[in-house]
């Protein structure tokens, strides 16, 4: 799958189910449902999910707290538009190698 794939599954109810928890938090994240997305987000310990947190944190407004969460996903905040950084998460995530 690539990124326009996920966008295009946007149009289901629920996530596809070969995607990487990350990757569930991100696609609820794009369906509006920031709960939802926080809750997939913080159930892993990785780095990708790190990265997932942070940007929620982010679209919450809580920049201090995504700030935590970019540290400890060992990124650099990211400062630009959302939706930019929502796809840059997924394509990074996407990726065949991208860590688990």
């Amino acid at each position: 799958m690539n990124v326009t794939g996920l966008r295009a599954s946007l149009a289901a109810d629920a996530p596809p189910a070969d995607l990487s928890p990350p990757l569930v938090a991100l696609w609820w994240a794009a369906k509006g449902d920031w709960n939802k997305a926080h809750a997939v987000a913080q159930q892993n310990d990785d780095r990708p999910s790190a990265w997932v947190h942070a940007y929620l944190h982010r679209v919450e407004g809580d920049l201090s707290n995504a700030g935590y969460w970019y540290r400890r996903a060992q990124r650099e905040a990211h400062t630009g538009p959302l939706d930019s950084e929502w796809t840059s998460i997924a394509t990074a995530l996407l990726r065949p190698d991208a860590p688990a």
